[in-house]
Formats: C-alpha cells, sequence, structure tokens
C-alpha cells in the first residue's frame, strides 16, 4: 500500500506518517513547501527514518503530478488558523485551503485514490455557538439549562447537525467549501472519501501560537516564562476546548482506509477529544502551575474576532459507526507536552521561526 500525506512536515502530518507505516507497512511518503516555521526539523527528522519527502505545493497540479501513484491521500496540509486571510493573504488562504483541496480530488480521481480530508471545529456556526447558555463553575464555562439548547448540541457537546450557517470566519469556510467538494466528488466518481471535523489537536512537539494549537503553546509559555494573557469573555480564561492527541486521530484514520468504499458509514464525522476531554485556559493553567510552578496570567476582557467561549465536539457518531474514541486525555497530553518541553527550552521561537 502507498500514502500520500500532504503537509507531512506538519505536526499532524508526520505523527500520522509514522503511526500508519507501522499500521499498514506501508510506502508512507509526502509532499510539503515547508511554510510552517520548525517544519524543516520534522522533515529532516522524517528523512532520517526513511520517509520519501517531495518538496513541493498542493496548489500547483505540476507538483501533484510528479508524485507516484498513492492508493490513499490524506490531506493534511490546509493553513489551520481560525484568523488566516483576515487582516492579509485571504486569497492565499483560499488558494491553499480550497483550491489545494479541489487539486487532491483531481490527483485522486484521476489515480483511483482514497481520500482522507482533515476538517475542523470552525465549520460550525460561529454566531451560534457564541450564543448558546453558559455558566460558569470550577473556572470553566459549561453548557446551562436556562434556556432551550438549539439543535446538534447537548452535554455531550456539537453534533454534525449543528448550524454550519455563515459567519463561519474565512478560514472556516474554506474548510466548509472543501468539505462540500469532497462530498460532491465523492458521489460523482465514486472514490472513497473520509471526512474528520477535528477540534484541537495537542501533543508533545507541535509548533503552537496563541492562535493555533493553543494547548501546546500554553505549556511551553508557561515554561518557559514567557508572557500568557486570557483574552475576551471577562478576562478569567474560563473559555473551554477539547483536545486530542494526533495518535488518537491516526487510530480512526486507520480504521477509514481499512474500510474503503464504504456506504454503510457516515462520510464525515467529528473526531474530537469531546466533553470528557476538555478543560478551560484557566483549568490549564492549573496543569501548568502544578508541573511548573506559579507564572503571571494578564487579563484583557474584549474579544478578537472570532473568538468563542465554548467549542466542545461530539464524536458519538464516530464512536457509533468506527468504534472509536479517545483514548489518550488531557492530564496525559500536558505531561506529554510538559516532558518534550523540558528537553526543549525555548521552543516558542522555533513555532515562531525565531530559533
Amino acid at each position: 500500500m502507498k500514502i500520500l500525506i500532504t503537509g507531512i512536515c506538519g505536526f499532524v502530518g508526520a505523527s500520522l506518517a509514522r503511526y500508519l507505516r507501522e499500521a499498514f507497512e506501508a510506502d508512507v511518503y509526502g509532499i510539503d513547501n515547508l511554510s510552517r516555521p520548525g517544519s524543516e526539523l520534522n522533515r529532516d527528522a522524517l528523512r532520517s527514518e526513511g520517509f520519501t519527502i517531495f518538496s513541493g505545493d498542493i496548489r500547483m497540479t505540476a507538483d501533484l503530478d510528479t508524485l507516484p501513484r498513492p492508493d490513499w491521500v490524506i490531506d493534511a496540509a490546509a493553513d489551520p488558523s481560525v484568523l488566516s486571510g483576515l487582516h492579509s493573504g485571504s486569497r492565499h488562504l483560499m488558494d491553499n485551503n480550497l483550491v489545494g483541496t479541489l487539486n487532491l480530488l483531481e490527483f485522486c480521481k484521476g489515480h483511483g485514490s482514497g481520500l482522507i480530508l482533515l476538517s475542523t471545529s470552525r465549520v460550525y456556526s460561529i454566531r451560534q455557538m457564541a450564543d448558546l447558555p453558559l455558566r460558569e463553575e470550577n473556572g470553566a464555562f459549561h453548557l446551562s439549562s436556562s434556556q432551550p439548547l438549539p439543535a446538534g448540541v447537548s452535554e455531550s457537546g456539537i453534533a454534525e447537525d449543528f448550524s454550519t450557517d455563515p459567519p463561519l470566519s474565512l478560514y472556516g469556510v474554506s474548510k466548509r467549501a472543501s468539505e462540500l467538494l469532497a462530498l460532491e466528488y465523492r458521489e460523482a466518481f465514486g472514490f472513497p472519501v473520509w471526512i474528520n471535523r477535528c477540534g484541537v489537536i495537542g501533543g508533545a512537539g507541535q509548533f503552537g501560537k496563541a492562535d493555533q494549537g493553543i494547548f501546546a503553546f500554553w505549556v511551553h509559555s508557561w515554561f518557559e516564562k514567557r508572557p500568557l494573557k486570557y483574552i475576551g469573555f471577562g478576562g478569567q480564561g474560563y473559555q473551554v476546548r477539547d483536545c486530542l492527541h494526533p495518535q488518537d486521530l491516526a487510530r480512526l484514520v486507520e480504521k477509514q482506509i481499512r474500510a474503503g468504499l464504504d456506504r454503510a458509514r457516515p462520510p464525515l464525522v467529528n473526531a474530537a477529544g469531546g466533553a470528557a476531554n476538555a478543560v478551560s485556559l484557566r483549568q490549564l493553567s492549573e496543569l501548568c502551575a502544578n508541573r511548573f510552578g506559579p507564572h503571571e496570567v494578564a487579563s484583557e476582557k474584549n474579544e478578537r474576532p472570532f473568538d468563542i467561549p465554548w467549542c466542545v465536539l461530539d464524536s458519538t457518531l464516530a464512536e457509533k459507526h468506527w468504534n472509536w474514541k479517545p483514548e489518550i486525555d488531557i492530564p496525559a497530553i500536558v505531561a506529554e507536552i510538559g516532558d518534550f518541553a523540558e528537553k526543549h527550552p525555548e521552543w516558542i521561537q522555533v513555532a515562531a521561526g525565531k530559533a
């Protein structure tokens, strides 16, 4: 079996590459344009482990045409920040996330390859997520029973039938459009397509930033005693996200590859940490303080564009149809990042491209 991973030198792409080569004893190779700071470190490490890495860009069909035919393509190459394209580079964002997906779909159609598209929780409506009734308890926002909840949301989180009406952010709409394209190609041309809507992903070695990879960013910043700030929603750090380890995502991807073209399963599912694996920034700070000691966190009451106070995905559909649920909990994820931070001081500078 041959598996092509786009964005293979990113945190998720590299994690999937290592897992899937072992799971399938497959020829796993990838393409990356090395646009993310630090990605050259993953490229060098992967090459030393025997992976073939092609330098190229999925926005360029000529770069894809040079690649060997794969049995499966895993698209992990998207620009991952909800703030992408907001102040500049909106065309770049759409080219990378949407045109890149279109090029991969044409590539898969031509080769008869299956596609696994990694999507995002940010395809869900910002306005409707922001309007969810919430209460504060133990330093975190929780859903409130003060009023009826809209369709697609429960104590288990936001399900796949929650609203995807705009506004979504430019990033969110690029991923939602990519989902729709992929589903249409699946129906029109009959090759396997699986779509995983991921929440926050976190683990050791991630190039975390304030707007993406927040768990890694927070733990490394705490360890390195760099400035941190609770932004928006009263500036108390009550906003909540769930977190998924890439090894848990890889287990789902393995199941999807083994299934091939299976019309009995839904082509799109949430793949996230869920309610059992969700914490607020304040609670994450407590975990960091327990590991590294105290550190001051500043406060800013004003929200940034597209900020939401609570986003936890319900992965019940994936559990039902794929017999899958996360196994690595948040304390283990934070401990893993903490161990890595101690071995790699100043990692924030690497992630920022300043090392």
